[in-house]
């Protein structure tokens, strides 16, 4: 059967077994209260399977196999070259049961199998990869001490890490956490969105036939009860958190009250693009601000939401704009021509809803603003376009759906006074022919990210990323990473 199309990937998600249970210590086990919750596919709102819903019991007992395995020195004792080759071997088997993951994402978030396959699962074997890579090349500094002294600064595993992570890119994102914090020794107790457990559940048996040892890796599914009890967690040493700001205010305040864990935290956007009347391309442009909001439905938190267009050129990039949200029609998700999916269920679909309908009473609604596909019985929205002012509820609120506010400036510094006139700083983007310019308002833009004549370019793992203000704090990916999840020591030998 020809994998390019619909029937391939229906028939093996007709006899796709999907595995439910928390990972523990090595082994799969259920709620220890026998609690489940509902995994319900956005596709059509049918049931996907049962899964655990760990409690206080499931917490302590991943926390306590992660600190076990930790202090007997399993993985973190072991040679770089040793974690290196272990890691190596599972971001391989990710890549052999590539087509098995992608289509438990596509699946259980309503995401692109198009996507899933080319983006998100090689995304996490790459991320993986690269860390492993990373290990035996990354070392300490010798200091300019006195002569009597040989001063060496190491880096140290920080012990038990804890990852929370979101059901947009739910793998992709795990392994953004994953991948340093186990490349740099710690053992790890990793928290799905419980609207997406169900890749994460799938590779710890991989981590575990790979050769991690067991109680280096786990995983607890659950609602928010897991998030929050690992944050107050007095054993937990790093929290990792990808979500929304308000969770991770909540977060920051459970390890205040506890034991001062680290908290690394990565939030909302509302990310600017800005269209310059000397954009050196104006199709291009359109394509990218096009793909900036309604690729992964929109669910994304570097999302170009709010795209700000010069008064001259506005009309001519309007019309340019509307033909390739064209290129966004929803669509099956197992459908390998689909650029488009479901949103991830009825809870965000009555949010992103919410939004449009408060958008019809502040802007001009241009494009889009249904529901659609309802007959499926899943969680579809068209492309939508308003034409707002800049304090519109909809242009300045995280709304995380295929919904794009359009704003009209006439100076340069115009434009990036409202740009950065939000609570948050993930990314920003600018369009222009000006070398100068560029320069210019990339330093002036306030955002961890900036991309210039282009937008979410960069998938390579060099590049850090996290946001300015209410986007967060510490990086992702590329060698920063590793800072976050290890101690600095100083040692001191006194020669004579």
């Amino acid at each position: 059967m020809d994998k390019n199309s619909l029937a391939y990937w229906q028939d093996k998600a007709a006899t796709l077994s999907i595995e439910g249970r928390a990972f523990i210590d090595g082994a799969y086990r259920d709620a220890q209260s026998g609690r489940t919750f509902d995994c319900v596919s956005p596709i059509d709102g049918k049931l996907l399977a049962k899964v655990a819903d760990s409690g206080a019991a499931d917490v302590d007992a991943a926390v306590a196999a992660a600190r076990r395995a930790f202090d007997a020195r399993v993985w973190s004792g072991l040679n770089p070259r040793k974690r290196k080759s272990v890691l190596l071997r599972w971001a391989k088997l990710m890549r052999e049961h590539r087509d098995e993951l992608s289509l438990l994402e596509t699946l259980d978030a309503g995401k692109p199998i198009a996507d899933t396959t080319s983006v998100d699962v090689p995304g996490a074997a790459y991320c993986v990869e690269w860390y492993a890579e990373a290990i035996d090349k990354v070392g300490g500094e010798v200091v300019p001490s006195d002569h009597h002294l040989v001063g060496l600064v190491t880096r140290e595993p920080i012990g038990v890490v804890a990852a929370v992570v979101p059901w947009n890119f739910p793998l992709l994102m795990a392994a953004w956490k994953f991948g340093p914090a186990l490349a740099a020794g710690n053992s790890v107790v990793l928290k799905p969105s419980e609207k997406s457990p169900l890749t994460a559940i799938r590779v710890a048996q991989l981590a575990l036939d790979a050769g991690i040892p067991a109680g280096v890796f786990n995983v607890v599914p659950g609602g928010g009860e897991p998030g929050k009890l690992l944050a107050l967690h007095a054993d937990v040493d790093c929290l990792a958190f990808t979500g929304s700001t308000n969770v991770g205010k909540l977060i920051m305040q459970y390890a205040g009250q506890s034991n001062l864990k680290r908290v690394w935290l990565e939030l909302g956007g509302k990310s600017p693009n800005i269209v310059l009347p000397d954009c050196p391309d104006l199709d291009r442009a359109a394509n990218a601000a096009a793909g900036a909001i309604f690729y992964n439905m929109g669910e994304m938190c570097t999302a170009g939401s709010r795209l700000l267009v010069h008064r001259d050129i506005k009309d001519a990039f309007l019309e340019r704009l509307a033909v390739a949200a064209r290129g966004y029609t929803p669509g099956n998700p197992l459908d390998p021509q689909t650029s488009m999916g479901a949103i991830v269920d009825q809870v965000q679909l009555d949010r992103v809803l919410g939004y449009i309908e408060a958008g019809r009473a502040e802007a001009k609604l241009l494009l889009g603003g249904s529901r659609v596909k309802q007959e499926s019985g899943g969680f579809y929205i068209e492309p939508t376009v308003f034409d707002v002012k800049p304090d519109a509820k909809i242009a300045r609120e995280e709304i995380f759906g295929p919904v794009l506010s359009v704003i009209t400036f006439d100076t340069v510094e115009e434009a990036v006074r409202i740009a950065n006139d939000s609570d948050y700083g993930l990314a920003a983007a600018v369009w222009t022919g000006n070398l100068t310019t560029a320069h210019e308002v990339a330093r002036s833009l306030r955002a961890g990210t900036v991309w210039v004549n282009c937008y979410d370019e960069g998938g390579d793992m060099n590049f850090p990323f996290g946001g300015y203000k209410q986007s967060g704090n510490g990086r992702d990916k590329s060698l920063h990473a590793l800072e976050k999840y290890t101690e600095l020591k100083s040692t001191l030998v006194r020669l004579r």
